[in-house]
């Protein structure tokens, strides 16, 4: 997903949020919301996994580990 996609869903998702507190919305609105929203949520975690499965650390013997590695998350890319 390219920034200024994801950029346009969170400006999705906020006006659908303020429509749904100021006069509620459709069930197609509130479908689509849904979406929005785990996509969002599903990109996040996404991304984190993809920070958290490339940290490296240094062991007190002076190895270095990669978390991703050790731990079995690293993907393919």
């Amino acid at each position: 997903m390219t920034p200024t996609n994801m950029e346009e869903k969170i400006k999705r998702i906020n006006e659908l949020y303020h429509k749904a507190k100021a006069e509620g919305l459709t069930p197609d609105e509130t479908k689509e919301q849904q979406e929005l929203r785990s996509e969002y949520i599903a990109n996040i975690r996404a991304s984190l996994r993809g920070q958290l499965n490339n940290i490296d650390i240094q062991n007190e013997d002076g190895s270095v580990e990669n978390l991703g590695e050790k731990f079995g998350q690293k993907k393919a890319h």
